[in-house]
């Protein structure tokens, strides 16, 4: 537990420098449990979130970084690998291709990799992988960018 308290230090620290560097990204560690983070990421450019601000919520067990933290969508997102209710992402990182390289930082690029690509052979939310697998990329996207404005854009007036 004490190596995975000074990596995540060590990860706060760096989040502190890197701020500036990548505008894409905002995490911020609980200010009482290292252990829980939340991050603010932007929605991809050319992709149906452009615009979007999404929560994602991480928790990061005790093993870490020997074992993948759980990390979630608090926002609402119309996206195949992403449970509708609950958030939850279905990416290989987080389960069976993780590594102590990765970093919740580099988690966070993955996951806007994600929404920028996303894979509907093994979908979450089925409706979602059902409109790109019948090749109704239209009908996807429009779904996606409802969501978008109706969950992740601020409101206006």
């Amino acid at each position: 537990m004490q190596a995975s308290r000074a990596r995540l230090f060590k990860e706060y620290k760096e989040v502190q420098r890197e701020k500036v560097a990548d505008p894409d990204i905002q995490l911020v560690c609980d200010d009482s449990n290292i252990f829980k983070w939340t991050a603010l990421i932007k929605g991809p450019s050319e992709t149906p979130y452009e615009g979007g601000v999404f929560q994602l919520a991480f928790a990061v067990p005790e093993q870490y970084p020997l074992q993948p933290p759980q990390v979630r969508f608090l926002t609402k997102i119309f996206h195949p690998n992403v449970h509708f209710k609950t958030g939850e992402i279905c990416l290989d990182i987080l389960k069976n291709a993780w590594s102590p390289a990765w970093t919740l930082q580099s988690v966070c690029r993955a996951i806007i990799a994600l929404m920028a690509h996303p894979e509907p052979d093994s979908p979450l939310n089925c409706d979602s992988g059902n409109l790109l697998r019948a090749g109704d990329i239209r009908g996807y996207q429009s779904m996606a960018r409802m969501y978008t404005r109706l969950a992740a854009m601020p409101k206006k007036g």
